[in-house]
């Protein structure tokens, strides 16, 4: 099993009024490519991921995770230069490599060159963002961005000069941030002035702009007030007998994060030990294992361990639940394969339904 979303994501444009759908490509991960080189315990090692620190209030620009390789293709420029890009609704910034960079994992994506942009406009500023496992940094642009066909003008973006060591092992080129746009020093929301953003993954891999698409849920959908508009932030009431907590739904993190304490007693009841930082079940064991459920504003939504355990190097198995610092848990795309989430920025809402 991969960590991957196949998601169906709308967006509402301002001045769009019809429905777009976008396909969405799948590429390996960071660490699955690492693994199939021998090189994940070196890199896992030699840069520790911290999740939770893309969700630090102290930081101007997020830190954020790069964990998550289902992107879809936009272009930048005139004419338009093609990026396959990671849709993140952790985050709210919008950049890719330039010709200006010479890190290794500028060398193997595609890279902007403005040179090429007849529509092509510099800002001159510098960009740093910080991420769990290393750095970006770059300098502000303007050009044409197009999404699936929706062209937003004098668009800002970031075009990179650095870029950490372990990006190189990413197939996505860039990050497409749909975050609140008070946590962007780049104000996507420009391009992102959404009433809906929709993901799915259960049924095809798309993204879809101005509407939402029933055939990909069942059931009905609730509705979560956020508690927080900066991220998409709700409240927990429990998981599986647990307290409750406050939770950040977030494309961008492949697992479901929380504090360590909570973690520990969650894998410990669901039998797995942890070695390493991580929780290793037998994998024999997947189809004896309880569920675990959710409660949300009333509704309960439960992941059976054929969701919340994978298979990794070595024929071994671990849970999708990781430990970190802090009291904020994160439902990463270990909890977005079941269920349908719509982002609605208008009502400021989240809403959840069992996907198909």
């Amino acid at each position: 099993l991969s960590f991957f979303v196949v998601v169906v994501v709308v967006v509402v444009f301002p001045i769009f009024l019809q429905v777009h759908m976008i396909p969405l490509e799948k590429g390996k991960s960071a660490r699955e490519v690492l693994e199939e080189q021998g090189l994940w315990e070196e890199y896992r090692q030699k840069y520790p991921y911290n999740p939770m620190a893309k969700f630090d209030g102290s930081f101007a620009v997020g830190p954020e995770s790069m964990t998550n390789d289902a992107g879809v293709i936009i272009s930048i420029g005139t004419p338009p230069q093609s990026f396959k890009v990671i849709f993140d609704t952790g985050s709210s910034n919008l950049w890719v490599p330039s010709i200006y960079c010479n890190s290794a994992a500028c060398n193997n994506h595609a890279k902007f060159d403005p040179r090429r942009s007849s529509t092509y406009r510099q800002n001159g500023r510098p960009l740093s963002i910080t991420y769990g496992t290393g750095s970006m940094t770059g300098i502000l642009g303007y050009d044409t961005v197009t999404v699936g066909g929706l062209a937003v003008t004098n668009q800002i973006f970031g075009l990179s000069q650095t870029e950490a060591p372990f990006m190189q092992y990413m197939q996505a080129d860039g990050i497409f941030g749909l975050a609140y746009p008070s946590l962007s020093l780049l104000h996507v929301s420009e391009l992102v002035n959404a009433s809906y953003i929709n993901f799915n993954n259960q049924r095809g891999s798309v993204v879809t702009f101005g509407g939402v698409d029933t055939n990909h849920y069942s059931g009905s959908i609730t509705w979560i007030p956020l508690s927080n508009e900066l991220y998409w932030q709700i409240t927990v009431d429990s998981v599986s007998g647990n307290g409750g907590c406050q939770a950040v739904v977030d494309t961008g993190t492949s697992m479901i994060v929380g504090p360590q304490s909570d973690i520990d007693n969650i894998n410990s009841w669901l039998g797995a030990s942890r070695q390493n930082g991580e929780y290793i079940v037998n994998c024999n064991n997947i189809g004896q294992m309880p569920d675990v459920t959710f409660n949300i504003n009333g509704q309960q939504f439960t992941l059976p361990a054929s969701v919340y355990v994978y298979q990794v190097q070595y024929n071994s198995c671990i849970t999708g639940f990781s430990a970190t610092g802090g009291n904020m848990w994160i439902l990463g795309d270990v909890f977005l394969r079941q269920y349908y989430s719509i982002y609605n920025r208008g009502q400021n809402m989240l809403g959840l339904a069992k996907a198909r």
